[in-house]
């Protein structure tokens, strides 16, 4: 099953009470509930709010999208880490995402690198005995941002519970993104959905339908449960989600039929 949901950052000035009716009136199933806006790190009153908030609407709370780093000093990272954690814990999300540096792949040497892992080890140690999945951004400028540097990240790290998410690079053709999906596949656990090109220039997700066909085809037909969740809309507009929606929602189901 791939569960249609939405990051909150998406509409990231508005209210969370006001998120949620987006998504439950744009007949969304779950929410990533975004860490520098909606449910700031260690804040358990804004996490108990958007957790209630969320399920008295019939969502899920999809994963705990926040902003944690494993780089800077161990006081620094101690503190910030278990402030995430804490926010996941409150938000009852079963996941949560990470950045695993600020800092892209080809500059980070072996010895921080060697850091980072031992402290994705050790964060993810901490999250599992709450049933908490972290998850890698999937991201440029860091150690994610090709797809050879997250395949050996994930294997550094050697943990089931951590798994990566996965979105189309900037830029990146459509055969070479899904590309990489396909490298990352058995090890994705979810999808962030825009149609960007070129650049930051959003467009409606059905003027990339070739790109995310393919990724829902490639996503059925590997057939595990992951999530997909909208990630930004055409200037922002709250209106725009319905269409997003029940574009989302069809290319799910075109996948679903070109896996049979």
């Amino acid at each position: 099953m791939i569960r249609p949901g939405l990051c909150s950052v998406t509409f990231r000035g508005l209210d969370v009470s006001r998120v949620v009716a987006l998504a439950a009136d744009a007949g969304l199933e779950c929410i990533e509930w975004a860490g520098d806006a909606h449910v700031p790190p260690g804040d358990t009153v804004a996490a108990t709010r958007a957790r209630e908030l969320t399920e008295r609407a019939g969502l899920a709370v999809a994963s705990y999208g926040s902003y944690l780093t494993f780089e800077g000093s161990d006081e620094d990272f101690g503190v910030q880490s278990e402030a995430a954690l804490n926010s996941a814990r409150v938000l009852a999300a079963p996941r949560i995402r990470v950045w695993a540096a600020r800092t892209a792949s080809a500059d980070v040497t072996e010895q921080p690198r060697a850091r980072i892992v031992g402290r994705i080890q050790s964060f993810a140690d901490r999250a599992a005995e709450h049933g908490i999945e972290v998850g890698l951004e999937f991201h440029g400028g860091t150690l994610t941002d090709e797809i050879g540097s997250t395949l050996r990240l994930l294997e550094e790290v050697g943990r089931d519970s951590v798994l990566s998410y996965w979105q189309p690079h900037q830029d990146m053709p459509a055969a070479e993104a899904v590309d990489t999906l396909r490298q990352v596949l058995p090890r994705t656990s979810t999808i962030h959905v825009f149609s960007w090109w070129p650049n930051h220039r959003r467009h409606p997700l059905a003027e990339r339908e070739d790109l995310w066909r393919e990724v829902f085809g490639a996503l059925a037909a590997e057939g595990s449960d992951r999530d997909a969740l909208l990630e930004f809309v055409p200037d922002d507009d709250p209106a725009a989600l319905p269409r997003e929606a029940e574009t989302l929602r069809a290319l799910i189901l075109a996948g679903q039929e070109a896996a049979r």
